[in-house]
C-alpha cells in the first residue's frame, strides 16, 4: 500500500471520530513525533561518540 493509499484510508477511519478523540489523537501523534526526533538526536549522538572514541573503547574492553 502506498503512503497516500495509506493516508486515505485513515481518512476514511478519522471521518468518524469525535472533534475531542480526534484532538487527543493530534496530541498523542505530535507527541509520538517529538519523540521520534528525540531519540534519532540521542541515537546520533551515541553513534559519534562510538566512532570517535572506537580507539578508547578498544583499551578499556582489554
Amino acid at each position: 500500500m502506498s503512503k497516500e493509499e495509506i493516508k486515505y484510508e485513515i481518512s476514511k477511519v478519522l471521518d468518524h471520530f469525535s472533534d475531542k478523540a480526534l484532538a487527543e489523537l493530534l496530541a498523542f501523534l505530535r507527541e509520538l513525533d517529538t519523540r521520534k526526533e528525540s531519540q534519532t538526536s540521542t541515537n546520533s549522538s551515541l553513534n559519534k561518540i562510538l566512532t570517535e572514541d572506537k580507539e578508547l573503547l578498544a583499551k578499556l574492553a582489554q
